[in-house]
């Protein structure tokens, strides 16, 4: 077997695990919401912790990316990730909890960081679209997730066990998968950012990756929440099992059909979806609507980040590595500020006004993505 086929097999696990283990946390915020008898503001609140421990970890991935090859940093961090999984389903006290989310964040970050790094070094010795393909891999890891959690909160496994599982076994999967990565993706330049004016190549992927992640990280976190308050259904993990299903699907399809269509019209169509789906959700809360809207919003959401990671790569100006920790940060923030900022609209109103926010996220990507696309001609050619 070619080495880039291992590289690949190998990268694939990590985004795989990386997927389930992210699934198997949000869907058990309903869990820790009953535990700790969390109104919604107050979920905000410990939800709040994920972005400043994101943000801290900034100067330090920063670092890494310029320091080490990203495999390095990629395993270090995912042994800290399933520990603060763990750490979370052991957690006795408000305290060890926001601890263990502060460490779940801040690993997650440096993870994420590395494996894109890591995907775009593969996709140019491809040579062809492969970025989709990963991210789909990551939603399948979280689809997989999803579904194991929904089967243990049937069979009414207590989260302790849960997490337990996951933890131990995605960090042995992980160890053996590590000497098979990229070793040599270490950039030689490119690897400082200019101060002065910002950047409008990576600002305006900057907020594609943060509108998208604010309506991603919202299905993550609140999917589960709103069936289980406003649908009414006891197996509250459907909604977002069936955005994990179409957005998982919609990611490994996703780079054939950017192929055919282009990203400036993938862009359109996606926000559009997303749009569609979350009007679905509000103005009919009801089971069916609501399976069918988070559907289209998991359609929606799946080829977004796949493609401004794609676009990251074509700088001339900066190292993949760099753009990759800087438009993270964006797809942190977003993905972990959207769902406090759920909380608190929901406390204040309810939470079917409060998902207007992922509408308007939506609809915001179409002049984003449309300006970019006209003020960046040069790096498309």
């Amino acid at each position: 077997m070619d080495l880039k086929i291992k590289q690949r097999i190998a990268l694939s696990t990590y985004f795989f695990l990386s997927g389930i283990c992210f699934a198997t946390w949000a869907s058990r915020i309903p869990t820790i919401k009953t535990f700790y008898n969390f109104n919604e503001a107050e979920l905000g609140n410990l939800l709040f912790i994920m972005p400043i421990s994101s943000l801290i970890g900034l100067p330090f991935s920063g670092w890494l990316v310029s320091k080490f090859n990203s495999r390095n940093p990629l395993i270090i961090s995912f042994i800290f990730y399933c520990f603060s999984l763990l750490l979370i389903g052991y957690s006795s006290s408000v305290f060890v909890l926001s601890s263990a989310l502060f460490l779940f964040s801040f690993s997650m970050r440096i993870i994420n960081i590395a494996i894109n790094t890591q995907s775009i070094a593969l996709q140019n010795e491809f040579q062809k679209k492969i970025i989709g393909s990963f991210h789909g891999l990551w939603s399948l890891g979280g689809l997989i997730g999803v579904a194991f959690s929904t089967l243990l909160v049937k069979l009414e496994i207590t989260m302790k066990i849960h997490l337990l599982i996951i933890a131990i076994i995605s960090l042995i999967i992980a160890v053996i998968s590590y000497r098979f990565l990229v070793k040599s993706d270490k950039p030689t330049s490119g690897n400082k950012l200019i101060i002065g004016k910002p950047d409008t190549f990576i600002l305006l992927l900057g907020i594609m990756v943060f509108l998208a992640a604010v309506c991603e990280g919202g299905m993550f976190d609140w999917s589960g929440v709103y069936f289980k308050e406003v649908i009414k259904e006891d197996i509250f993990t459907l909604g977002y099992f069936i955005f994990m299903v179409f957005m998982a699907f919609s990611r490994f399809v996703s780079d054939k059909i950017i192929d055919v269509i282009g990203m400036k019209k993938a862009y359109v169509i996606s926000a559009l979806f997303i749009s569609t789906g979350i009007s679905l959700v509000i103005v009919l809360p009801y089971f069916w609507p609501a399976l069918l809207g988070f559907s289209l919003v998991g359609i929606g959401v799946a080829a977004i980040i796949p493609m401004t990671y794609a676009l990251a790569g074509k700088s001339k100006k900066y190292s993949a590595g760099l753009i990759v920790s800087i438009i993270t940060t964006y797809g942190i923030v977003g993905m972990l500020i959207g769902p406090p900022l759920v909380g608190y609209l929901a406390h204040l109103f309810n939470l079917k006004i409060a998902f207007v926010l992922f509408l308007i996220s939506g609809l915001l990507l179409i002049p984003i993505s449309q300006l970019f696309f006209k003020t960046q001609k040069e790096v498309m050619k």
